[in-house]
């Protein structure tokens, strides 16, 4: 499936690259929130983290800030943008 132009790519592009290394990062983290979605959607999501949604709270708010709860609600708004645009280009083709 053809990322560009969909809402998030960048993130989701990321996150799968991020995944396949291992690597747990804000975009691993995302992916894997979203992975049962995106597997529906035919992406080829590599072993998801477990316990995704906690540990991307507790990454946000390492940075001593009171805004972890907005920035984890603009991030999950953004993957599940990204789905649903994902969703709707799979039926237009």
């Amino acid at each position: 499936m053809e990322f560009k132009g969909l809402p998030g790519a960048d993130l989701v592009e990321q996150g799968l690259a991020d995944l396949a290394r291992n690597e747990e990062t804000l975009p691993s983290l995302l992916v894997s929130i979203g992975s049962p979605r995106l597997r529906l959607l035919g992406i080829d999501v590599p072993t998801p983290i477990s316990g995704a949604e906690e540990r991307l709270y507790r990454l946000l708010a390492r940075d001593g800030t009171d805004s972890a709860h907005g920035r984890y609600n603009t991030l999950v708004r953004t993957l599940v943008s990204f789905e649903r645009s994902a969703a709707l280009r799979s039926r237009a083709a």
